[in-house]
């Protein structure tokens, strides 16, 4: 299953939530204001930056920050989520 690394305030979120739920691509949402652990997990893998949303899915993490729907497709395409 799909994470997704969320803040209560981020918009790209709403979004990127709105378009995993049209693809019928169920996540878990993890909101790194109240998780710790999770926050130290998205800096870890954005440079230093709680950059929101972060997708991570069988090891592979990126942030979504800047909704493009191009790069949310090539991400779920790449780890098989979607065809290609």
């Amino acid at each position: 299953m799909i994470k997704m690394y969320t803040t209560s305030t981020c918009g790209d979120c709403r979004v990127t939530k709105r378009v995993l739920e049209q693809r019928g691509l169920e996540f878990e949402e993890i909101n790194i204001e109240e998780n710790p652990e999770a926050a130290s997990f998205v800096m870890s893998v954005n440079g230093g930056r709680r950059s929101v949303p972060t997708l991570e899915f069988n090891g592979d993490a990126e942030s979504m920050s800047n909704f493009n729907r191009v790069k949310l497709d090539a991400w779920l395409a790449k780890n098989g989520l979607i065809s290609a």
